[in-house]
This record gives structure tokens, C-alpha cells and sequence, in this order.
């Protein structure tokens, strides 16, 4: 594989990663929530084929990418999420909460 040169602003985040400066910023109970996710990820015995736009499987993967989760997994647990009713849409809560205002 060809190594291709970082600019500035990249090689002086990789140096600074290389001397341990960064620190993760997870919370326990986010650290708690992800591994729990993982195991259950782990623990998946049925499989399902499904249809769906490209534009929602970009966001979906842009999503996945911001939680650090594999796009399979996110959409595992919101599916999870709704079935087992703990699943809240915030953009439906906050629509409601500007027209009540």
C-alpha cells in the first residue's frame, strides 16, 4: 500500500495523537450504553434483506459514523429501540414544542 504524504494540519494531528494528548471524551454511561450495544450486536441469530433509498443509507451510514457503530448495528438498535418502545423521535418532539409555543 502507497503512503501518501499528510499536509500540516494532519501530521500535527497524527503527532499528537502518537504522544497520547487526545483523551476520550465518553462519558461511563455512553461507554456503558456502546459496549451494551456491542454485546447485543454480537448476540444477532436472525437475518433480514431490506429495501431502502441510497439517500437514506448515506445518512444512516453518516450517522452510524458519528456513534462509531458499524451502520448494521444502529439500524439493528433502532429497530430494537421501537419494538421495545423506548424508541422517542426528538424531531417529532421538537416540532410540537415550536408550534406550542
Amino acid at each position: 500500500m502507497k503512503k501518501r504524504k499528510l499536509n500540516p494540519e494532519d501530521q500535527e494531528m497524527l503527532e499528537a495523537f502518537d504522544a497520547g494528548e487526545f483523551e476520550s471524551d465518553l462519558k461511563d454511561e455512553r461507554r456503558t450504553q456502546l459496549a451494551l450495544l456491542a454485546e447485543e450486536t454480537i448476540k444477532k441469530d436472525k437475518r433480514i434483506n431490506i429495501r431502502i433509498s441510497s439517500r437514506d443509507l448515506e445518512a444512516l451510514q453518516r450517522r452510524a459514523i458519528e456513534e462509531g457503530l458499524p451502520y448494521q448495528s444502529l439500524v439493528s438498535s433502532v429497530l430494537h429501540k421501537y419494538v421495545s418502545g423506548s424508541f422517542k423521535d426528538i424531531s417529532a418532539n421538537k416540532a410540537l414544542q415550536r408550534t406550542s409555543r
